[in-house]
């Protein structure tokens, strides 16, 4: 099994019935004036219902390029599960505190998100109980943005390069979730500290990880290294996980990689995650 591969067994979510749909890998699936792609994997027989990937582009990306990634493409259809590209409202994502964010667009950007699962899952008919979040640099600050407010419709969360804007918030709301991040420790885009960006700043890894892990009641963490990570894992006495793991160098399509089939998304936030690496190039 190749790094790609392992990484997305994160996901076992299941699909249901299939509608026939206009939408796809080449056409937009649209709600209102927005829109998302989906690619569904070769030989679905339309009937058995499969998990998703919801993935979320980085700064000046699109939902387009994402769908257009083999790596991406080829590790989900290995897996036999649908795979959604979002786009953000703009360039990129107008979430609270974020350089183009305000009140306004930050309800905006949400109620796009329950849009897309409420369409995708109606169209489609996805398990809504197996879809996990998940996305790169700016993507992987709206997967923890998501993971505060949105824990209730996802089965896991894997943020990477990317955490809160300033100020990080000092709690969160709904149920907890399962959390696995990844960073460079070489991150010059999204250091782990963060950096100033245009009148704000990208929040502490650090900061947000000890908040969740008060928030959810993590136990102690321990080290776990090998296959190029270096990790700090915990979980709590619900079996809720939150894994942060360091790669070298910078930003990369470096993905986690929940390898148990049947164990990763049980039901709506349960998901066993044993962390190894993939990587590939830099993508948006």
């Amino acid at each position: 099994m190749t790094p790609l591969t392992r990484f997305l067994t994160v996901f076992l979510f299941i699909f249901g019935p299939v509608t026939v749909s206009a939408c796809g890998t080449d056409s937009q699936c649209k709600i209102g004036d927005r829109h998302y792609y989906i690619a569904l994997p070769d030989g679905y027989d339309g009937k058995t219902r499969i998990p998703a990937l919801v993935f979320a582009h980085g700064f000046q990306g699109s939902a387009l390029g994402i769908i257009r990634n083999q790596r991406l493409r080829k590790v989900t259809n290995d897996l036999g599960i649908a795979f959604i590209a979002v786009k953000s409202l703009g360039d990129t994502w107008a979430t609270e505190n974020s350089p183009r964010g305000n009140a306004r667009t930050d309800a905006l950007e949400l109620a796009y998100f329950d849009a897309v699962t409420r369409d995708a899952t109606e169209r489609f008919a996805i398990d809504a109980d197996r879809i996990v979040m998940g996305g790169a640099s700016t993507g992987g600050m709206v997967t923890w943005w998501l993971a505060c407010k949105r824990s209730d419709d996802y089965a896991g969360f894997i943020p990477m390069s990317g955490t809160f804007w300033t100020p990080e918030p000092g709690s969160c709301s709904g149920r907890v979730a399962n959390i696995v991040h990844f960073h460079g420790d070489k991150d010059r885009t999204v250091p782990l500290e963060g950096r100033a960006v245009a009148g704000t700043r990208q929040g502490n890894v650090a900061v947000a990880l000890e908040m969740y892990r008060a928030f959810g009641k993590f136990g102690a963490v321990r080290a776990e290294n090998g296959g190029g990570l270096r990790c700090e894992n915990s979980a709590n006495r619900a079996g809720n996980i939150v894994n942060f793991c360091l790669y070298d160098g910078g930003i990369r399509f470096g993905h986690p990689t929940l390898r148990s089939p049947g164990g990763c998304c049980g039901r709506r936030g349960r998901f066993d995650a044993n962390a190894a690496p993939w990587s590939s190039d830099q993508g948006n």
